[in-house]
């Protein structure tokens, strides 16, 4: 068995559902700390949520290094119904040339093949000319309140640079490596009430129906180009995920509509020019209404430079697969990581079980990945040493 297969299957046995990181970042600390490595616990949250972040980092004599960070988490979703999975889902189980278990591919291989990936490295380069880092919490698949996004202004007010960060969030399609996440799009909601007045269906003239008085507003923002995209982004989409108005009763108009929707947004807006479109929108229809935003997370993008020229090189190394940049998907916590660290990409095994009954990772793709990680720290190792 693999190193890498091996602490896998010892993370997938840690049943970590959020924020409960049930030991995994302590195993994984316990073979860093060998390595020169100084590991540092923060722990965030409420009594009833305490979520644990794991900052382990690496430092190079060489007083210029620049910083590399490995960035992941090491809770899992739920299980859901345990009937229905073929074997416990945190006990590793083989099958058909897979690995089952909750996490298997969202994200502790990537973990595993994280730690593995570096004590190969170190063995071969003892003396690196960069600081290596890892950055785990137990709050990715929550709420993320307490989780990368405290570590990272822990580090910010310690003037800690940031310069590569690598997450193991699951990108791959079919093969490990053949597509990578250089970026994501920014993601903002809204919960929209529109104001009416209620009354009797029979005597609408003494009423005002804010379904009626919304729909022309709706179809407008429904049919709205809000940018074009660019060569990394599709063009920012607007969707309603959510409508009610009504009491329930069939002889009743409603007195208020309350909406809610959201924007994927790119970086050719901004969250201030979202705002104030739609609110142009309303107004222009003359609607009374209230309208609260949130924001869960910043578009950012990192475009072709020495980190994604490491991976994409590492990758066609080590697979043979010119892999595809994709901004497509979901938030991660890329999204906190850049704030503080200008290129951040994202690599990791096939997606296509994650948070599914039966989530499992093929074998032949975990050492491959394990490789890859490596072979990106030896680039940029490489890189640096010639700038010298």
């Amino acid at each position: 068995m693999s190193q890498t297969l091996y602490l896998t299957e010892q993370l997938l046995a840690l049943p970590s559902l959020t924020p409960d990181d049930q030991g995994c970042q302590e195993l994984i600390a316990a073979r860093l700390a060998p390595l020169g490595f100084t590991c540092e616990t923060m722990v965030s949250g409420p009594d009833d949520f305490r979520v644990t972040n794991l900052w382990a980092k690496r430092s190079s004599t060489n007083p210029a290094a620049e910083t590399l960070v490995f960035a992941g988490h090491t809770d899992v979703v739920p299980t859901g119904p345990l009937n229905q999975w073929q074997s416990p889902p945190f006990v590793p189980s083989h099958r058909d040339g897979r690995l089952f278990g909750r996490g298997a591919s969202d994200m502790k291989t990537s973990l595993a093949a994280f730690v593995v990936a570096i004590e190969e490295f170190l063995l071969t380069n003892p003396e690196p000319q960069l600081n290596i880092a890892l950055l785990l919490t137990s709050d990715e698949e929550g709420p993320a309140h307490d989780g990368t996004v405290v570590v990272c202004q822990a580090l910010k007010a310690r003037g800690e640079t940031l310069d590569y960060c690598i997450v193991g969030e699951p990108t791959s399609v079919e093969r490990t490596g053949d597509m990578i996440k250089n970026g994501r799009r920014g993601s903002m909601s809204g919960k929209l009430t529109v104001k009416g007045l209620q009354g009797h269906i029979a005597y609408p003239h003494l009423a005002k129906n804010p379904i009626h008085l919304a729909a022309p507003a709706l179809a407008e923002l429904a049919g709205m180009q809000w940018d074009g995209g660019n060569a990394f982004f599709p063009p920012t989409s607007w969707q309603v995920s959510n409508i009610h108005g009504g009491t329930g009763a069939a002889n009743v108009i409603p007195g208020q509509l309350v909406l809610d929707f959201n924007f994927r947004f790119c970086t050719e807006s901004t969250p201030e020019s979202l705002q104030q479109r739609l609110c142009a929108v309303l107004d222009a229809h003359q609607l009374e209404y209230d309208l609260s935003w949130s924001i869960s997370g910043l578009p950012f993008l990192t475009p072709p430079g020495s980190l994604v020229h490491a991976v994409c090189d590492a990758i066609l190394a080590v697979t043979g697969i010119t892999t595809q940049l994709s901004t497509t998907g979901g938030t991660s916590d890329g999204r906190f990581i850049a704030q503080i660290c200008p290129q951040v990409i994202e690599l990791g095994p096939p997606n296509a079980t994650i948070h599914q009954i039966n989530e499992y990772v093929a074998v032949a793709d975990i050492e491959p990945l394990k490789n890859i990680y490596k072979r990106t720290l030896e680039n940029l190792n490489r890189m640096a040493k010639a700038a010298l």
